[in-house]
């Protein structure tokens, strides 16, 4: 398990580890009121470790129940008895920022920093922890303010700079957003390349929308040297469409075919849904129009094996209107690799485009025999997300170019 899916996984797992931090602070109050000389006497010290001992296995207990509310009851208990444990203020301001009630954990936070006593480590894990009490209420510049204050304090904080990642990238703040993976890259240990490329990828995007092609080929520069993902290879296409370099456009159709033919459909998704300056449309669309004939002109063997470029042809050529043509490769394909769910429905549209009633009745019964739950067209590899839009990032995990194409549907 990398950083990310660690700290992706913490924050899933908030009540376990909650619960364990409360046993850990059971145990440490334990060694400390054994080994600290303090002027009450051994009778009292014991009296007031046994209320407290009960009350955290309390909280403990309701916590592994999922009962959350009572568990904060019981941690204000404890702080009642005794308010100098500064632990136990952790652990309630955390069950606050978990069950929502994000005013709580930030007053309890606050007053843990404006604390004369507490050493400077505690002081600046308060601050943390005020950070992501203003990052879980949604109070992204205040999230962002306090986070850059810790690491004003401390830069190597791996978790800090990651929060400030995810939210410069949730907001399309690509420059902070840049800024913050090259100092990811120096302090942790995954490699970032990918990523900073995708985040260049973005910032070219900007700039390509707004007809500022030679600082969008120069950011796009940047991003190969980083790493050359495939979306910066779709938008250097879109690139080259533009500026008319027809023979490289067709040289890196190629390319990326070849290395990633499962992105076949995203390619021609994304190069028609995008829609450079009015003053280039026509052109554009014009450019893209051959690109395309030279890729249904394309028969690679090795090509022609892959679900994805296969549907790709054929939804082209039924753009073109060549019905037939679509159907008669199709259905080549189909009697050789017949294992697509997806290129079945294509096939059955087909079969009644060419007046295949019966033989489309059939086809269909014996789909809706197989048919799967899931209707949407893409999904998230790492953590199943679904979705029928093109996504490089995925909304819900935040990793990049994890899209896939459902095959079945």
């Amino acid at each position: 398990m990398d950083y990310i899916q660690l700290f992706e996984w913490v924050r899933d797992h908030a009540l376990t580890v909650a619960s364990v931090l409360i046993t850990l602070v059971l145990i440490y109050h334990y060694v400390i009121e054994r080994d600290k000389a303090v002027k009450l006497s051994k009778k009292y010290r014991n009296s007031i470790f046994e209320a407290q001992s009960k009350i955290f296995l309390n909280a403990s207990q309701y916590l592994i129940k999922g009962n959350k509310d009572l568990a904060i009851k019981e941690l204000l208990n404890a702080v009642d008895l005794n308010r100098e444990t500064i632990e136990t203020y952790f652990a309630l301001g955390g069950l606050f920022r978990v069950n929502g009630e994000i005013e709580k954990a930030i007053s309890i936070h606050r007053s843990l920093i404006a604390r004369d006593s507490i050493s400077e480590s505690t002081r600046l894990l308060a601050l943390k922890e005020l950070a992501q009490d203003f990052d879980k209420g949604g109070f992204i510049d205040k999230a962002i303010e306090t986070y850059k204050d810790v690491l004003k304090i401390n830069r190597d904080q791996q978790d800090v700079i990651m929060a400030l990642c995810r939210i410069f990238e949730d907001i399309g703040d690509w420059d902070q957003a840049y800024s913050y993976r090259i100092m990811l890259s120096k302090v942790g240990q995954e490699n970032q390349s990918e990523t900073i490329s995708h985040i260049l990828v973005e910032k070219a995007r900007s700039l390509f929308a707004r007809g500022e092609y030679k600082a969008c080929a120069e950011e796009l520069e940047d991003a190969f040297r980083f790493s050359p993902s495939v979306s910066a290879k779709i938008l250097r296409l879109r690139l080259y469409l533009v500026l008319g370099k027809m023979e490289d456009a067709n040289a890196l159709l190629l390319e990326l075919l070849k290395e990633h033919p499962m992105y076949t459909t995203f390619i021609f998704v994304s190069l028609d849904e995008f829609n450079p300056k009015s003053a280039d449309k026509e052109m554009y669309y014009e450019r893209l129009d051959k690109l395309k004939t030279y890729f249904l002109g394309l028969n690679d063997i090795d090509l022609m094996t892959s679900p994805s470029v296969v549907l790709s042809k054929i939804r082209l050529l039924k753009d073109q209107h060549r019905t037939d043509a679509a159907f008669d490769l199709l259905d080549k394909w189909m009697k050789r690799h017949g294992q697509s769910e997806v290129l079945k429905v294509e096939f059955i549209k087909l079969l009644i485009e060419v007046g295949k009633v019966d033989e489309a009745l059939s086809q269909t019964k014996g789909l809706l025999n197989n048919l799967h739950s899931s209707l949407t067209r893409h999904y998230c590899s790492q953590c199943g997300y679904n979705s029928d839009e093109i996504f490089w990032r995925c909304p819900q995990c935040h990793n990049w170019e994890t899209i896939q194409f459902r095959w079945k549907v």
